[in-house]
């Protein structure tokens, strides 16, 4: 794990220019949002997240998390289908920004196309350096 002026960026994961997470279990994907995102919503109040079955594609939106400043997009880091949700989400938002790399995972998902969209993805150390852009230009 690196910090990039306060923000967490975990190594072994691949992240989206959305603010997301990916981790690849076995042949499933686990999707949570970044340590980034929850502290610039800042107190998350409410996640949208689908049902367990629901397609999603990469790129295309497939919920929200609202918080006291903003509703923002959750968009899909790769295509699949919902295997699983994270209900405790749904009841006690707030685990997003305490925990939003361990409790505060969204979906599991069985992906249709892995390998082919992680090349769209971008490793820890790409992470790393556009953390570093943001930074920058905040």
């Amino acid at each position: 794990m690196v910090k990039v002026d306060g923000y967490e960026v975990l190594e072994g994961l691949y992240y989206t220019k959305d603010f997301e997470w990916v981790k690849v279990e076995g042949e499933k994907v686990r999707l949570g949002i970044t340590d980034y995102a929850q502290k610039q919503l800042r107190e998350i109040v409410y996640a949208e997240l689908p049902s367990p079955g629901t397609t999603l594609k990469q790129n295309e939106p497939y919920g929200t998390v609202e918080s006291v400043k903003a509703v923002s997009d959750l968009v899909a880091a790769v295509s699949g289908t919902v295997e699983e949700v994270n209900t405790e989400v749904q009841s006690k938002p707030e685990i997003l920004n305490e925990d939003p790399y361990g409790k505060g995972w969204l979906l599991v998902i069985k992906p249709s196309n892995l390998q082919a969209e992680l090349a769209n993805l971008m490793d820890f150390n790409q992470a790393v350096e556009w953390h570093k852009s943001l930074i920058k230009k905040g």
